[in-house]
């Protein structure tokens, strides 16, 4: 069993909000049924053991466990805003 200390916990739910979008890299070798690489969702709490549980696109729930699973945050990039030229 894994233990998250307290400030550990502090900073994931920092970190990862709900509304959050994440990629799944990789699920760890113990789950029965992994959903796929590459599959994406979104973040809708992180528990008080560090578990992110996560709604993803294809329809399934599931937590992810940081220690275990490899994913990473989807950063949306900004739009530049239009420049508007006077004459």
């Amino acid at each position: 069993m894994i233990f998250t200390n307290s400030k550990r916990i502090e900073w994931l739910k920092e970190q990862y909000p709900p509304g959050t979008r994440v990629q799944l890299d990789r699920m760890g070798s113990d789950d029965p049924r992994p959903i796929e690489s590459g599959t994406l969702g979104t973040i809708i709490a992180v528990d008080d053991m560090g578990t992110i549980h996560c709604n993803f696109d294809n329809g399934r729930s599931l937590g992810i466990c940081p220690e275990a699973d490899s994913f990473h945050k989807i950063i949306e990039q900004e739009e530049n805003p239009a420049f508007e030229m006077s004459m």
